[in-house]
């Protein structure tokens, strides 16, 4: 079996345990015969061989990219590198850069209630990365996040409205995947900390996931 690439880049708010986090990735994929890059800059997205990655995860929560790394990250998941990430880490980063936002397929809103008890639902039980997982309960931040219409949900929550009237019921995507250019992206709202990984339905899902997009 022919060995795949992978770079990590972890920064931002310190509050998502960023580096932690990196390393659980990065362990996560070493067994499946990835050679694993970790950086902690954003300079590390406008390498020229950035496209030679088979798989490129943000775990980074807000912060700015320069223009150049924003250009060569957004060329080289369009010409096939796979892009995988979660909750903030991937969804919250970047957050004056449309051009990002379009690629990843969903921008965070808030967090009503900060940590809850909330249900996860599985949407799509027929997909390779959610096969025999049921529905189960889960303890984070719920997200509200503005999603992009063209997104593969996988992975639901709802909204009881207890800590936002407005938006009760209100039925919101966990876990997609979409295409952008030749580049297959995922992504999984769940993750606020490093520890969350000890949830095997919430492990299950991110590593498959990290895997389905891999070139």
């Amino acid at each position: 079996m022919d060995r795949k690439k992978a770079l990590i880049v972890w920064g931002g708010w310190e509050g998502h345990t960023p580096e932690r986090s990196a390393n659980i990735v990065r362990d996560m994929l070493e067994p499946h015969k990835f050679d694993v890059t970790v950086e902690n800059h954003t300079r590390a997205f406008a390498d020229p061989g950035l496209v030679g990655f088979d798989l490129i995860i943000p775990v980074i929560t807000d912060s700015t990219i320069e223009p150049d790394a924003l250009k060569n990250l957004l060329s080289a998941v369009r010409a096939g590198s796979g892009f995988a990430g979660f909750h903030g880490t991937m969804c919250d980063a970047f957050r004056s850069e449309p051009g990002y936002h379009f690629m990843t397929g969903g921008q965070w809103v808030a967090h009503p209630g900060d940590i809850i008890d909330f249900r996860v639902e599985i949407s799509d039980r027929d997909d390779p990365i959610t096969a025999g997982i049921d529905d189960f309960d889960y303890r984070s931040e719920q997200y509200y996040m503005h999603c992009d219409p063209g997104n593969e949900v996988l992975v639901t929550t709802q909204f009881d409205g207890s800590r936002f009237e407005e938006i009760e019921g209100v039925v919101m995507p966990v876990v997609w995947k979409r295409r952008f250019g030749a580049g297959r992206v995922f992504y999984s709202s769940l993750g606020h900390v490093a520890g969350e990984f000890h949830m095997p339905q919430m492990r299950t899902l991110f590593e498959r996931g990290l895997l389905w997009a891999a070139r």
